[in-house]
């Protein structure tokens, strides 16, 4: 941050979640009247990006195709007076000449190339249209340009250096190791892969997951499958339309339906930090894709476990996509970066180690206790146990509390992600209080039409359940809470707070008999739940209150 708002080139490596996004925002929002430029690949990431700064009341916009022209003309206007601190467009927009022409009469701060790995045909997702890019220097010789990626071993980082002519660049290179994360690596056939899912699922009841198929059809397959198992599941891949992609995604990313099964297409600029397991069900293209897919688990810096249920068949499928590629050298570059992941999967080293190893780093450790070769184990992956025998209930409205009660004692040292509670000096979460007030924010994001995320992330309600606020100054002291969000939610976050607590006292001054006493309770919430909404309209509860 510094080294940019100084005017200084940077090359920032940082795993998913590390705050890349943050290093060029920061600095971008500092500088008035100067406008930086954004280049990502990914429309609903730019979408979601520009929706998030907006909430937080800093000016920022997107060019695009989705753009009408109208819209378009008017953001370019208004960028040529510095009103944005930020300005996103994709590579390809970038490529234009008319577009270079204009953005030389905008008060530009800076450049910043998200994913920067692509413009390395050494990358593993190299794509053309980003070595266009280089000209940038040329073009813009006194801006500062920033290259960000998650993903980059030694090779293309340089080789990212060389393309983009940065001059003397702050190199921020941050630890490959993320030790929240499990790695857990299974080899498996066609007849054993579904029953390892379906267990390992049972293990996350009532968590967020992520799962990889390596095809569009398998998304298909899976979901499928899961439903006949009982488990609810929404796909996402590159060939469905861009409404119900987003339908699908803000279904995850508000816990309407906790699994969501993808393709490589889903996953880029996802900011979910609550997501306790990722699993692939084949072989990833490389170490570098398998690190990116991965590590979005565990954002939140909670255990997370990463499994890969690969079979030998795999090798099939990838040298299938391999012989597509055109050019014999991207060929050949694809190969080797196949070679590398079956040594990876084949190995008997630690699985951290070798990630670390392989994008350049020298870890003084030897073992992790973190991954399979190192000892950690799941229970639901043992070769001893059928999915009939699991105590797990693929349901997702089983408390977590009770999925952990079937575990043996020497089993409840090791709980499973889903039902380890968030604790905060002694304090145990109110998983009630969460569950009412995420009901809130999901409400609330259809009604404006953007993610929940948007509105607040997991951990801000996470906090805010801890913190319990009584007035919008004790709202602005929960974290992830300025003053933009507080003026736009604090009053109805209090009204909800405090309804939670009306319900509550309702709950406990009501007494029935044992057998009845759930339903009854449910409806009594109910109905005080209908009584208090026209007293929370009239304005007159508020102020009595």
């Amino acid at each position: 941050m510094r080294s940019l708002l100084a005017g200084r080139d940077a090359c920032v490596v940082m795993p998913t979640g590390g705050g890349k996004s943050l290093c060029y925002q920061l600095p971008a929002a500092m500088l008035s009247e100067k406008t930086a430029i954004v280049v990502s690949p990914l429309i609903a990431l730019m979408q979601d990006q520009v929706a998030q700064l907006g909430q937080m009341g800093i000016s920022a916009a997107l060019l695009n195709s989705v753009v009408p022209a109208e819209e378009q003309r008017a953001i370019m206007r208004d960028a040529l007076k510095g009103k944005y601190r930020l300005l996103y467009l994709s590579p390809e927009r970038l490529a234009v000449e008319s577009t270079v022409s204009w953005l030389q009469k905008v008060p530009i701060s800076m450049f910043a190339i998200d994913e920067a790995h692509c413009i390395s045909e050494w990358g593993h997702e190299f794509r053309p249209e980003y070595r266009q890019m280089s000209r940038l220097r040329q073009k813009f010789p006194d801006q500062p340009i920033a290259a960000f990626t998650a993903s980059a071993t030694q090779r293309v980082r340089h080789d990212i250096i060389e393309q983009l002519k940065l001059r003397d660049p702050h190199k921020c290179i941050a630890s490959f190791h993320r030790p929240n994360l499990r790695y857990v690596v299974k080899e498996c056939d066609s007849k054993t892969q579904p029953d390892f899912l379906i267990a390992a699922l049972r293990e996350y009841s009532g968590s967020n997951v992520i799962v990889y198929s390596p095809t569009i059809a398998k998304v298909g397959e899976t979901i499928s499958f899961l439903k006949e198992k009982g488990i609810t599941a929404i796909g996402y891949h590159g060939k469905m339309n861009a409404d119900e992609r987003r339908r699908n995604q803000e279904s995850w990313m508000t816990d309407e339906v906790r699994v969501l099964v993808g393709t490589v297409a889903f996953g880029l600029g996802i900011n979910k930090a609550a997501v306790r397991a990722v699993i692939h069900l084949s072989l990833p293209k490389s170490i570098e894709q398998y690190y990116q897919e991965a590590g979005r688990a565990g954002r939140d810096g909670l255990p997370a476990d990463c499994i890969m249920l690969w079979q030998k068949q795999d090798a099939s499928l990838l040298n299938f996509f391999i012989n597509q590629l055109k050019d014999p050298l991207e060929q050949g570059r694809a190969r080797e970066r196949y070679q590398i992941i079956r040594e990876f999967v084949d190995s008997h080293d630690c699985r951290h180690r070798q990630i670390c190893v392989h994008f350049g780093e020298k870890p003084t450790w030897k073992t992790c206790a973190a991954c399979d070769v190192c000892g950690y184990k799941l229970k639901s992956l043992s070769p001893r146990v059928t999915v009939k025998q699991l105590p797990f209930v693929a349901r997702e409205t089983v408390a977590p509390e009770i999925v952990s009660r079937t575990h043996s004692k020497r089993d409840r040292r090791r709980k499973p992600a889903s039902s380890v509670p968030a604790t905060r000096g002694g304090e145990v979460l109110n998983a009630a209080l969460y569950k009412y007030l995420r009901e809130w924010r999901r409400n609330k994001a259809r009604e404006l039409g953007i993610g929940a995320f948007i509105i607040m992330h997991d951990t801000t309600l996470e906090d805010l359940c801890f913190k319990r606020p009584t007035s919008l100054a004790g709202i602005r002291d929960v974290s992830g809470f300025g003053e933009r969000k507080t003026e736009l939610y604090g009053r109805e976050i209090l009204e909800s707070l405090l309804e939670y607590e009306g319900m509550l006292s309702s709950e406990r001054h009501y007494s029935a008999p044992e057998e009845e006493e759930a339903p009854v309770r449910r409806e009594a919430v109910r109905i005080k739940k209908d009584e208090a909404k026209p007293r929370r309209k009239s304005g007159e509860w508020w102020g009595a209150r």
